[in-house]
């Protein structure tokens, strides 16, 4: 568990957040994040293998896509996915420095290949609630 003053330098350093399963469906956890992200102020990029147009912004289908820098990956699918997208984290030319597994979501398996890279991970939090109670929407 990361301490408050630790996640909070975490988040402080965090612009540029690429979410892997963006979807603007309407009542949907990653569309009402999504779209608080980027009210916030945040430089959001959608990732979804099918879907190129999420809440306006160019989307790509995976993260190797994606031609600038990020520094946080968020990630809305499954937890059994986890090791796969971590894997391709690990592939890009300029690692994130963290990796967001959003509420009941937990890879030990990824969390410890980004770890081992020196990626902060997070698992089972909402970054929207996190922000929030931090009082630290941009």
């Amino acid at each position: 568990m990361l301490f408050e003053d630790t996640l909070k330098d975490m988040l402080q350093s965090v612009h540029t957040i690429a979410i892997i399963g963006a979807k603007d469906k309407p009542g949907q956890p990653v569309d009402r994040v999504g779209r608080y992200l980027i009210q916030a102020g945040y430089t959001v990029i959608p990732v979804h293998p099918v879907r190129s147009n999420v809440w306006g912004l160019t989307t790509y289908a995976n993260v190797a896509d994606i031609p600038v820098p990020i520094d946080m990956v968020n990630l809305f699918r499954a937890s059994e996915y986890c090791p796969g997208h971590a894997r391709e984290v690990l592939e890009l030319a300029s690692l994130p420095a963290v990796f967001w597994m959003q509420t009941g979501i937990r890879s030990p398996e990824a969390g410890n290949m980004l770890a081992e890279k020196g990626i902060r991970v997070v698992e089972d939090k909402c970054i929207m609630v996190e922000l929030q109670r931090l009082g630290m929407g941009k």
